[in-house]
């Protein structure tokens, strides 16, 4: 089912990506437990524009959610 609506979703929104939904998931995850639950969707916007902006694949967006992730599990709110 989650695989069906992304694909659904890129192609209503003219995306051409395979949507590399594990390393997505495990960042929101991260993020929503480290920090805080609205961050999830976040995280994976800003994940989405750097990896729009860098112009990449799967691979950016692997490499960016390996960033996120590291960020957000050090993360001490202030």
């Amino acid at each position: 089912m989650l695989d069906d609506w992304t694909t659904a979703l890129a192609k209503a929104l003219g995306v051409e990506i395979e949507v590399p939904a594990g390393p997505l998931l495990d960042v929101a995850r991260d993020a929503a437990h480290q920090v805080a639950r609205p961050a999830a969707p976040l995280t994976t916007f800003l994940i989405g524009v750097a990896v729009g902006q860098r112009g990449g694949g799967p691979e950016a967006v692997a490499d960016a959610c390996r960033q996120a992730s590291e960020l957000a599990l050090g993360w001490e709110a202030s």
